[in-house]
This record gives C-alpha cells, structure tokens and sequence, in this order.
C-alpha cells in the first residue's frame, strides 16, 4: 500500500508536467520573438529573390500576439500572429496588406533558429527573419 499511493500520485503530476514543459517552450518563443525588432534578411519564392521588396521594413513582435511592421521606422500595419510549438509553425497576418507584406501572411515551418533568427518555409518561400 505504501507503494501505491506515490505511484498514484505521479501518475496524476505526469500529464501536468508535461503541461508546464510546453508552457515553458512557449515562454521561450515568445520572449525569443518579442526580445528585439526583426528584419527579413533574405526572401525567396521559387527562385526569385524578394528580399529588396522588404528594404526599410522591421517588424515588433508583442507578447499579446500583435505585430508592428515599421517602413523606415515609421509604423506602416498593424496584424496578428501565433505560434504552434508542436508542429514547428508560426503565422502571421497583416489584412488587407499588398506586397510585400501580404507574402508574410500565413503559416511559416520554423526550419531552423537561434536567438538572432529564423529561417522558415512556406511552400516555395523562404524566409529569414535576422533581429536587428
């Protein structure tokens, strides 16, 4: 019986462990995002080479999930974005943008990143996001 009852216990804090775990991961990417303005240092779509499209342009990412997209530091939009830590993804939204914003819109595959940047996928689209 004295047994039992811890393992009981732990079967109980398991599932919430692993709640805090994600909470956690979260956490980072969200101070990760929010820690700094970002650029797009390079965007390509099949082989075109967009990234003189995004000239001027930094972005602010808040930890209500709002983001600022700034022209030559001057605030141009306003939108949303979301992260989902387990598929690796990230989205944003800026509505009723035309480009180069509006090939921002949508859910990005996080390929690889550091405290600095992120390189992520949409289709045919790369994008790497450098902090400033």
């Amino acid at each position: 019986m004295r047994l039992v009852l811890p393992v009981f216990f732990l079967f109980f804090l398991l599932p919430g462990c692993k709640k805090t775990i994600e909470k956690q991961k979260e956490n980072l990417i969200v101070e990760a995002m929010t820690d700094g303005k970002w650029k797009v240092a390079s965007f390509t779509d099949d082989s075109s080479d967009l990234t003189s499209s995004f000239s001027g342009y930094s972005f602010q990412y808040y930890e209500n999930r709002t983001v600022d997209a700034f022209q030559n530091g001057t605030l141009d939009k306003s939108g949303t974005w979301t992260e989902d830590i387990d598929n690796l993804n990230i989205s944003a939204n800026f509505a009723g943008v035309s480009n180069p914003l509006a090939l921002i819109n949508g859910t990005w595959h996080i390929e690889e990143s550091d405290w600095v940047y992120v390189i992520a996928s949409q289709g045919n689209k790369l994008m790497r996001l450098e902090k400033i």
